[in-house]
């Protein structure tokens, strides 16, 4: 399966010295502002370009680059109105397109949002979307590379390190999307500037949503990688008898589980927003849209794969145990997982929306996981019926023996960089130890006058004149 593909947004042109103004008596910020309008106007260049560019073509290394550029800024502006550095004329309006809302025609409408945490939330919502799509790139370029007979190990192992880099940088969108959910959303409520009425891009939920799918993508890659070794090893002749490389397969269908849970947890916070905070009152349109219909189809389809994968090792797991008493139960697993596969077959696991190529790689994912457990569903049933004999558990009584899924990797917290100018940069900072060592360089100075002087009146009848 594929990890998810973020459509971007684009914003609006604005100019910070429109509204900011320059308290401090030298004027100090004032190039620091102009310096923030050109990153920013950087930033809307490369998001128009991209809109215009084709899928495969689209630079998202360079929009990272750009929103590595702009964020220090923002947060500068940021840091010197909090300190009253500088001072705002109005409140201003930052003018961005939603693209996770779902919209008559799929028309993604240009929204006004107040204040500059809005700014903030929506340029690193742009960050994570961007992490994500150039994981998805990455990931595309490798092809099915564990399963190609004429691979050598090294280059092998060459393209599972760009799958564990994919993993690193959708580990990275999932701790943006939590750090927008817990962090900017909440400053922004307390700041009371705008809040109300915002799409549902904004929103904590539809945030966390995204910091679970995300981590679930990387997941997913990540179980890739695992299997990587083995599933070359296993290429001419898949089923049983596993290779001696494969890994633990209690640990797969436990990576699988977990799969399951996060996009399971991620679908449901991702319907709450449209049913549970509709805002009549605002004036803009999305504030009582729904999440678009791909994603939640997409956390839907993601969710019943990895529980027919989890089923799959499940009875993989009981046949290989070799316990006389795990037959039936190997059989059970696999006819469940076999009908879970058939059902997304029949029903097209996402053909009613998405890309043509999504469809197409969807449709074929899962024709291939149903022809494997088709071999393994053969030989395991072969061997009861023939040498175990042991009666197949119906799937109620196979529910309660599903275990807990655990994670494989974790998603990196987010931590803002420092501001480009104001207080908490590196050349504030830096001003503040040059004025913190002239102080004490001239109370030195005046220590020592002090002594010089006493000095000079030591001797007997010092300041007296006869």
């Amino acid at each position: 399966m594929s990890t998810y593909l973020f459509e971007l947004p684009t914003t609006g042109s604005i100019s910070f010295g429109d509204f900011c103004v320059d308290t401090t008596a030298s004027n100090a910020y004032a190039s620091h502002i102009a310096e923030a309008t050109q990153a920013r106007a950087n930033l809307r260049g490369v998001l128009k370009v991209i809109k215009r560019t084709d899928t495969d073509e689209k630079d998202y290394l360079r929009l990272i680059k750009v929103l590595d550029d702009y964020l220090p800024y923002l947060h500068g502006i940021m840091a010197c109105v909090a300190s009253g550095d500088i001072r705002l004329k109005s409140e201003p309006q930052f003018s961005w397109r939603t693209t996770l809302s779902a919209h008559l025609f799929h028309m993604s409408p240009r929204i006004a949002l107040a204040s500059l945490h809005a700014d903030l939330a929506s340029s690193l919502l742009t960050y994570a979307f961007a992490l994500s799509n150039f994981a998805r790139v990455t990931v595309t370029s490798l092809g099915s590379y564990e399963h190609d007979r004429a691979i050598s190990e090294i280059e092998r192992k060459a393209k599972d390190e760009k799958l564990n880099f994919a993993v690193t940088m959708l580990c990275r969108a999932s701790g943006i999307f939590t750090y927008i959910s817990e962090k900017v959303l909440l400053d922004w409520d307390k700041a009371g500037e705008g809040a109300s009425g915002r799409p549902p891009d904004l929103s904590k939920e539809v945030n966390a949503a995204l910091a679970k799918m995300t981590l679930a993508d990387a997941q997913t890659l990540a179980i890739r990688k695992f299997l990587s070794k083995s599933a070359y090893d296993n290429a001419v002749s898949p089923g049983p008898p596993l290779p001696k490389s494969h890994p633990s397969i209690p640990l797969i269908f436990k990576f699988h589980l977990e799969c399951v849970s996060l996009y399971s947890s991620a679908r449901t916070l991702a319907m709450t927003p449209g049913s549970a905070r509709p805002s009549s009152s605002s004036s803009n349109p999305d504030s009582n849209a729904e999440v678009c219909v791909e994603l939640r189809r997409y956390l839907a389809d993601a969710s019943a794969f990895h529980a027919a994968l989890a089923h799959k090792w499940l009875g993989v797991d009981a046949g290989e145990s070799g316990a006389r008493e795990k037959g039936g139960e190997a059989v059970a697993w696999l006819l469940w997982a076999k009908k879970e596969l058939e059902d997304m077959k029949e029903s097209g696991l996402g053909i009613a929306v998405g890309r043509d190529r999504e469809k197409r790689e969807r449709k074929g994912r899962v024709a291939d996981e149903l022809e494997s457990v088709g071999v393994f569903l053969k030989h395991y049933k072969k061997i009861n019926d023939s040498l175990t004999f042991q009666p197949v558990p119906k799937q109620q009584d196979l529910q309660a023996r599903i275990p807990t899924g655990i994670l494989a990797v974790h998603s990196k917290p987010y931590k803002p960089p420092s501001p480009a100018f104001g207080p908490g940069s590196v050349e504030h900072a830096r001003l503040q130890t040059e004025a913190l060592a002239l102080l004490e360089e001239d109370d030195s100075s005046g220590d020592e006058a002090v002594a010089s002087s006493a000095n000079s009146r030591t001797y007997a009848g010092a300041g007296s004149y006869f």
